[in-house]
């Protein structure tokens, strides 16, 4: 029976290529989707406890981080329409295998310590909802074990997460900003609430500046997820004409999302009060509109967050698979489950790390400031290489952004990565652990491919994508 791909519909090995199903729209809800999450819905109160009142202003600098660090990702998706996103550019633009594997696995990292993040704010938020009468210690802790050892099930079972579930999924998370906006709107129309409060700074004994960019760090968690979108470059109809504008725009609308969530948010919970506990949006449903389901709303938040941690958990898997698959981490990690056709030691692995971070870190603010911290580092190479590749010209027209943005990105990133950021010890300490993890985990694949005459590791990164979604971090 003859092949029914055409030659065009291969790709330069003889593979088939991927088949183009996403247009415009289902480019943009994918995007908002991928940026909606668990960061809004679990850090309003932290960033509030850095810079008071102004909760608003940490996620409006943050947005224009990740504003200009997009207009990167635009030339460079649109000059390299591939998936594998940021390893793939780094590889492209420095040729330092290590450097590489040293990137992807900082994005791997990074969805785990998000999926952790994402199952703490799951168990705070059950414990609300279901009355079980406790917000911290060992009850919560237990519950995220739980939670993640339900997700690990799942993505065993072989989830098959498609571009429209995530249509479903993005809608239900939106439903839930949505509420919070309409609350404050109420809340303004009726004369309730306190709007004078989104005017007020309190930065403890930090500096205004200091506050602030203290907690932009923080608040950067919630606007990743943005970078994902790149890996579905393979997947889209015509990415060098719709990329640029469908970014953008999804990113101009999470940006003004977070900005009327937050500033409904201070106006209807003190900030002293809206940094208690993982339950912000919470509170302020409760405050601003005592009549409606709060537990509605809890469990709008409960799917928000196990969505963001399903997704990531499933990315982070099928990376350290396919790492091994490319001999740059130990064979036993590439591992299949002859009935499921899932990469079963790649989820134990994950899933260990998950329980590790879950058990023995735990806050929210320490999670996800660590999964800001790994993508600030990957996302200052990546405003780098933008500069380094304009060497290499290829034979499309593509974006291209102006010099200066990848040169202020670069330096905000690296910046923003920094102690002098006001960024905690304990990130570094959580980052520095999980990347050496994967630097042992690399030497010694080094030695047992030396030992026993196979090929150092030479990788190509455009192959790790495998055949699981690179979604939400956040």
């Amino acid at each position: 029976m003859a092949d029914a791909a055409t030659a065009d519909e291969r790709t330069s090995d003889g593979q088939p290529a991927l088949r183009r199903v996403m247009g415009p729209g289902l480019l943009l809800l994918f995007i908002v989707g991928d940026i909606l999450g668990t960061g809004i819905y679990a850090l309003t109160g932290q960033v509030a406890a850095e810079v008071g009142g102004v909760v608003w202003l940490p996620f409006l600098v943050a947005f224009l981080v990740a504003l200009i660090t997009a207009f990167s990702y635009l030339e460079l998706v649109t000059k390299y329409p591939q998936a594998a996103g940021a390893a793939l550019y780094t590889h492209k633009a420095f040729g330092i295998h290590f450097l590489t594997f040293i990137v992807a696995f900082a994005v791997m990292s990074s969805g785990i310590t998000s999926a952790s993040t994402a199952a703490r704010a799951f168990s705070a938020n059950a414990a609300s909802v279901f009355g079980l009468g406790f917000e911290d210690g060992i009850g919560i802790t237990l519950i995220g074990l739980g939670f993640m050892t339900l997700v690990a099930l799942v993505n065993h079972r072989g989830v098959g997460e498609s571009v429209k579930a995530n249509v479903v999924l993005t809608c239900v998370e939106l439903t839930g900003l949505l509420i919070v906006i309409g609350v404050g709107v109420w809340a303004l129309g009726i004369g309730e609430g306190d709007f004078s409060r989104v005017t007020e700074f309190d930065t403890g004994e930090r500096s205004l500046v200091g506050g602030v960019i203290a907690a932009t760090g923080l608040a950067f968690f919630a606007m990743v997820g943005f970078e994902d979108s790149v890996n579905m470059a393979e997947e889209c109809k015509e990415p060098r004409q719709i990329f640029p504008k469908v970014l953008l725009g999804g990113l101009v609308a999470t940006g003004v999302i977070y900005v009327l969530v937050s500033i409904s948010a201070i106006a209807l919970v003190p900030a002293d009060d809206l940094s208690q506990g993982d339950t912000p949006l919470l509170q302020v449903v409760e405050a601003g509109a005592p009549g409606f389901p709060i537990g509605v709303f809890g469990v709008i938040t409960m799917f928000a967050v196990a969505n963001s941690a399903l997704i990531n958990m499933l990315m982070a898997s099928r990376l350290v698979y396919g790492l091994s698959k490319e001999r740059v981490l130990p064979p036993f990690l590439g591992k299949v489950h002859p009935g499921r056709r899932t990469p079963t030691t790649a989820i134990l692995f994950t899933t260990a790390l998950a329980f590790g971070l879950i058990t023995f870190v735990g806050a929210v603010p320490a999670l996800g400031g660590t999964t800001a911290l790994l993508l600030l580092m990957v996302f200052t190479v990546v405003n780098v290489a933008v500069l380094v590749l304009r060497k290499d010209p290829v034979d499309a027209d593509h974006f291209r952004t102006p010099t200066v943005l990848p040169v202020v990105g670069a330096l905000a990133c690296a910046y923003l990565a920094t102690p002098w950021a006001g960024r905690p010890a304990e990130q570094y300490k959580i980052a520095g652990i999980l990347l050496a993890i994967g630097v042992v985990l690399w030497g010694v694949t080094v030695l047992v491919n030396k030992r026993t005459g196979a090929e150092v590791p030479r990788f190509d990164p455009s192959h790790l994508s495998g055949d699981g979604p690179q979604g939400p971090r956040n």
